[in-house]
Formats: C-alpha cells, sequence, structure tokens
C-alpha cells in the first residue's frame, strides 16, 4: 500500500472519502478503515495459530493505516 503525504490545505472531506484539491488523489477511508480491521482480525488469528511474528507484521501494518487515516483527518479538520 503506497501513502503519498499531503500537505494541510490540500486535502478536502466529503462524507468518508477525503480528496486532494489540487489532484485526482481521493481516499476512501471506510475502505482503509476495514483493511485496518482486517489486518488486526489477522493479526489475532495468527497469534492463535502461533506465528507471533507474522502477527506483529500484521499489527504493523494495520498500525499504519490507523495513522495514515488519522493523517488524512486532521488535513481535513485543519484546511
Amino acid at each position: 500500500m503506497l501513502f503519498a503525504a499531503l500537505p494541510a490545505q490540500a486535502a478536502t472531506m466529503s462524507g468518508s472519502h477525503a480528496a486532494v484539491a489540487r489532484g485526482a488523489v481521493h481516499v476512501n477511508i471506510d475502505e482503509l478503515r476495514q483493511k485496518s480491521a482486517d489486518l488486526k482480525s489477522k493479526a489475532n488469528q495468527l497469534d492463535q495459530m502461533g506465528e507471533h511474528d507474522a502477527a506483529n507484521r500484521a499489527r504493523d501494518d494495520a498500525h499504519a493505516i490507523d495513522n495514515q487515516i488519522q493523517a488524512y483527518l486532521d488535513a481535513e479538520n485543519n484546511a
């Protein structure tokens, strides 16, 4: 998953979608939240199977998505 850093004034929010005002980049926040939840669920399953390193990687990926979601929302709130 590739994310680009956005300046605070570049993002706008409409419902659950964030879009960059100067370009054609659109972000579906609900979709990102679902990906994060799926990764957290996968991490729990991996832990139960004893795959702790893989579970930690999945949690790290989910945390990165959560941080990106927050960055998009913060950018929108500060625009």
